[in-house]
């Protein structure tokens, strides 16, 4: 995932290499108080991206090295889990937690709260496109290019699915309707296929 906001590499298990988010000064809650909701997710998204696998929100509060109380872990993986940036599923009494989403998609989902929270979303999509840089304007542009010929290409492969599904059906059910309609069958007396031959 690149670089971590922990600012060191994150160890398990305890080892040297875990990240600590002590040294910033002052209490556990004047430190969470200062850093924003939006860090604070990261932080916690991070430290699901180094799990071993799906861990508990007490996993979670020793990778940040008890910098953030027991009870505001879950208060941020619940936010998340809102968000559809992790996955829960219960383990005994507790919930264990894999992430969804990395800081990229947890970016994306901001985003698109702020937007469906505004009433005129033409006017806000205007404004935001207006106001890019030339560089991450042809990049959307790129993006939705390469998103619309995705679309064309599953729908034809969709399309092309359900003609052979439905030739595929029309194959299998030819000979025996037609036989019994009336026409000789493949390799059948034609008395036989008329019910003369009885």
């Amino acid at each position: 995932m690149g670089g971590t906001p922990f600012g060191k590499a994150l160890g398990v298990g305890g080892t040297p290499g875990r990240a600590r988010l002590g040294d910033l000064g002052g209490t556990g809650r004047e430190r969470a108080r200062r850093r924003g909701q939006g860090q604070l997710e990261a932080q916690v998204l991070a430290a699901l991206h180094h799990a071993p696998g799906p861990v508990t929100a007490a996993w979670v509060q020793e990778r940040l090295d008890g910098d953030l109380a027991y009870t505001t872990v879950m208060t941020i993986l619940s936010r998340l889990h809102a968000k559809q940036a992790v996955t829960r599923e219960r383990s005994g009494r507790a919930y264990v937690w894999t992430p969804a989403a990395d800081e990229a998609g947890l970016a994306a989902l901001r985003m698109r709260r702020v937007l469906d929270g505004e009433p005129d979303r033409d006017a806000v999509l205007t404004s935001f496109v207006s106001a890019l840089s030339e560089h991450d304007e042809q990049l959307l542009r790129a993006l939705l290019d390469r998103a619309d010929e995705a679309e064309a290409q599953a729908e034809a492969e969709a399309q092309a699915e359900a003609e052979a599904k439905a030739h595929d059906g029309a194959h299998e059910a030819g000979p025996g309707h037609a036989t019994a309609a009336g026409p000789v069958g493949e390799g059948r007396p034609e008395g036989e296929a008329h019910g003369d031959g009885a």
